[in-house]
């Protein structure tokens, strides 16, 4: 038997999958808004058609007096509702469903030595190539073949550590000849791959240390961009981070053309909010560029938790993967992992220390605060 007047106000039965609850306001507003990220949490019943919808259905708005919230999709049919044929809240959403097929696509990417063909990739997922090339940029934030090049790319850097000799490095990374990696190389590492192998040899990193309102701010750069932005409180412990990343690498103190970029990186941590047009020389394995370019991809004053942005780049198990992640991440605020945060909200361990990305957060909320 349908309930006739449901309390809106009662407490918040917990969500089926363990993760965090909404409040009756927040059950609300996340059917307003059609908030795909609210799909799993609960279902919404309307009384007048009998059917039951995920909340980012995106049938016609019901009245709210004929709006009842149940918490898993068993509990509204032992309401006696059905499920919506348009978003078919009791099977898996279409975003579930790309994801998983572009997760197939990235795993069949990674297994092969040579990145396989956009029409076979396509074909696999059941999808035409314009279709799949479309979802799978909007799932992982970079096209399949910026995906595969990332991948050798990143295998490339591993192997340029430890092979006898870079050519070698190269065609061990699947590269079938060696000029089509250093025409690419540049946009990779910001370096030669040599330089790169042999911990920044021959590398020019100019770099400059300025005070800011969460203390200290490290500040270098390649010639392709920014490839760190470090905080803390001691500016010899932060040179000091670098030194390890670049141990053999020229750093030589910025001129300045270069204090205009410092300048740019302070105003960011002072309101983290704001649009930054900075060129960036990410480095990094593939996972973690996907990671990465999903972090740049929330906007300022929301969160997302590290299981939304393992779903977001097609890796729904990966959530423990994506928290090392943002933990190798070397550009702060500029890559925001301070914008990730527990599955109950809390926020979690960061780099630069929690208190930093609280005041991040809070400044993006508030943007006076950025004082």
């Amino acid at each position: 038997m349908r309930n006739p007047d449901p309390d809106l106000a009662s407490p918040t039965p917990p969500a089926a999958n363990g993760a965090p609850s909404l409040d009756a306001a927040a059950r609300v507003a996340a059917v307003a808004r059609r908030d795909r990220a609210a799909d799993g949490l609960f279902v919404y019943a309307v009384r007048t058609t009998g059917v039951y919808c995920r909340p980012s259905c995106a049938a016609r708005p019901a009245r709210p007096e004929n709006v009842s919230f149940h918490p898993t999709c068993a509990a509204a049919e032992a309401e006696g509702f059905r499920p919506c044929r348009r978003c078919r809240p009791n099977e898996a959403s279409l975003h579930e469903r790309q994801a998983e097929a572009v997760a197939r696509a990235c795993r069949r990417i990674e297994a092969a030595e040579t990145p396989p063909a956009l029409a076979d990739l396509a074909a696999s997922a059941g999808l035409s190539p314009h279709h799949f090339h479309r979802v799978f940029k909007q799932v992982t934030g970079v096209t399949p073949r910026a995906y595969g090049e990332s991948l050798r790319a990143a295998r490339a850097a591993e192997e340029l550590r430890r092979a006898g000799s870079v050519t070698e490095a190269l065609y061990e990374a699947g590269y079938g000849a060696a000029s089509r990696f250093y025409a690419a190389a540049p946009g990779r590492l910001g370096m030669t791959p040599t330089a790169y192998r042999n911990g920044g040899a021959g590398a020019a990193i100019r770099f400059a240390v300025g005070a800011c309102s969460l203390g200290h701010v490290l500040v270098a750069a390649t010639e392709t961009g920014v490839c760190a932005i470090l905080l803390g409180d001691d500016p010899d412990a932060l040179l000091r981070d670098l030194q390890d990343r670049f141990p053999k690498a020229a750093l030589t103190g910025g001129d300045a053309d270069f204090d205009a970029v410092v300048g740019q990186v302070i105003a960011l941590v002072e309101a983290p909010g704001t649009a930054a047009s900075l060129p960036l020389d990410i480095g990094g394995t593939a996972f973690q560029q996907r990671v990465w370019q999903a972090l740049r991809s929330i906007p300022p004053g929301r969160t997302a938790t590290y299981a939304e942005v393992a779903r977001a780049i097609g890796a729904p198990s990966a959530a423990r993967a994506v928290a090392l992640a943002c933990g190798a991440n070397p550009i702060a605020v500029a890559v925001p992992c301070h914008r990730v945060v527990r599955g109950d909200g809390s926020l979690s361990g960061y780099r630069w220390g929690v208190a930093r990305k609280r005041a991040l957060l809070d400044r993006e909320r508030d943007p006076a605060d950025g004082r």
